[in-house]
């Protein structure tokens, strides 16, 4: 697997840029991550990536868009707002998770 440097910080991912270590997440990667998808983070969308990361903790997968909405509280139209055309697969990289089964 690629290690890269995001936030001064070495970081493994995989052949798509998805983090492969849960626990070298944080913020400030999340902040750099969004930055080179071209999501500007608000409270709405942290409230997303909290839940995700959080919810993969207990699961261990990444939440689909129908669980952000059924368990998350947030409605997949409002999730299309926040992270526009493919907004499952954006959450998950921001959060650092792995992307959910069924994303292309």
């Amino acid at each position: 697997m690629p290690i890269i440097e995001i936030a001064g910080k070495p970081i493994n991912v995989n052949e798509e840029g998805f983090l492969t270590v849960y626990d070298e997440w944080n913020e400030e990667i999340a902040k750099e991550l969004a930055k080179q998808i071209e999501i500007p983070m608000t409270d709405e969308h942290w409230k997303i990536i909290k839940f995700l990361r959080e919810d993969f903790k207990v699961q261990g997968e990444t939440a689909t868009s129908r669980r952000v909405q059924t368990v998350g509280g947030v409605p997949v139209k409002e999730q299309f707002a926040l992270f526009p055309k493919k907004p499952a697969k954006k959450m998950a990289y921001i959060a650092g998770l792995p992307k959910p089964k069924g994303c292309v």
